[in-house]
């Protein structure tokens, strides 16, 4: 059984100090794509701070990037090859390994930054850079429909909890999908199921892309594949570094007024961490802020 461990809060003075810290994993990152002519772009926070703050967004910890599906596959084959990784791994979720991540992460393994979500897996609890895919979104409302259903399968079985703050009904039903297919194995085999179904629309062959593994909120949205087509390059944090082609009607859409800040209320990471140290390995850490166990009296 897990223990339960406090939430902690970044401190004001380290919060600069995690920004530049994913800086240089972005840039490496950076190097690995431009090396194998794999293109991605920002998304989210990132593509955000470019465009107002010519950096991250002042709250910000981290960086989301978004890459069309055939070179995001394609980063997974090639990263244990050619990447530094005794540095920086690359994680998944595979059927022996569930990370509760729908996409892969590039991980700082000399980091400690543990999310509470993840504190009760024996995985890479590095710092994390979140890379999601763009699929190819169909036209025919059918097939989208379809597409849809199979992103929520995907989400549920690969994730392994029923999802949160959509509702009481979606979550009891996710609860009992869970409860009808118990056993490891056979989610491995649903998700591996529905990702190659949600997926199998290539983007050279459709007039959207999508975002199947953002959660229920974005896998709604669809973009004009001309957007996603190629990449723009604006300064943040000193270096040009490449947003979509279409970024403002992307961010209108996904974000609505994006240049107006939100409410200092609102002005959060949206991370709940145990735990983090930009000095030390999270491997020092088994037992003591994840993979921890009661211990009976």
């Amino acid at each position: 059984m897990q223990t339960e461990i406090p939430h902690m809060q970044i401190k004001p003075e380290d919060l600069r100090k995690i920004q530049l810290k994913s800086l240089e994993m972005l840039l490496y990152f950076k190097e690995i794509c431009d090396k194998n002519g794999l293109l991605f772009y920002f998304c989210g926070g990132c593509c955000i701070g470019a465009l107002r703050n010519k950096g991250f967004i002042p709250w910000d910890d981290d960086v989301d990037v978004f890459m069309p599906r055939p070179d995001y596959e394609k980063l997974i084959q090639i990263w244990d090859s050619q990447a530094d990784t005794s540095r920086y791994s690359l994680q998944i979720t595979t059927r022996d390994k569930l990370t509760k991540n729908m996409f892969a992460t590039i991980c700082d393994n000399n980091t400690a930054f543990i999310k509470s979500y993840q504190a009760d897996l024996d995985i890479n609890h590095g710092l994390m850079l979140d890379i999601l895919p763009l699929d190819g979104c169909p036209d025919k409302p059918r097939q989208r429909r379809a597409q849809l259903f199979w992103a929520l399968v995907y989400s549920l079985y690969i994730i392994g909890k029923p999802p949160e703050n959509h509702g009481g009904l979606v979550k009891a039903a996710g609860r009992l999908l869970l409860c009808l297919v118990p056993f490891k194995n056979m989610r491995y085999r649903l998700w591996k199921l529905a990702q190659s179904k949600m997926s199998k629309y290539p983007i050279s062959e459709c007039r959207y892309v999508t975002e199947l593994c953002s959660g229920p909120r974005y896998m709604k949205l669809r973009y004009p594949a001309q957007w996603f087509a190629s990449a723009l390059y604006e300064q943040f944090e000193g270096y040009m570094l490449p947003l979509p082609a279409g970024y403002d009607e992307y961010l209108s859409i996904a974000f609505g007024d994006y240049m107006t800040p939100p409410p200092d209320g609102k002005r959060d990471t949206g991370h709940d961490l145990v735990f983090y140290d930009l000095e030390n390995s999270y491997k020092k850490y088994k037992g003591v802020y994840y993979c921890v166990e009661n211990k009976k009296e």
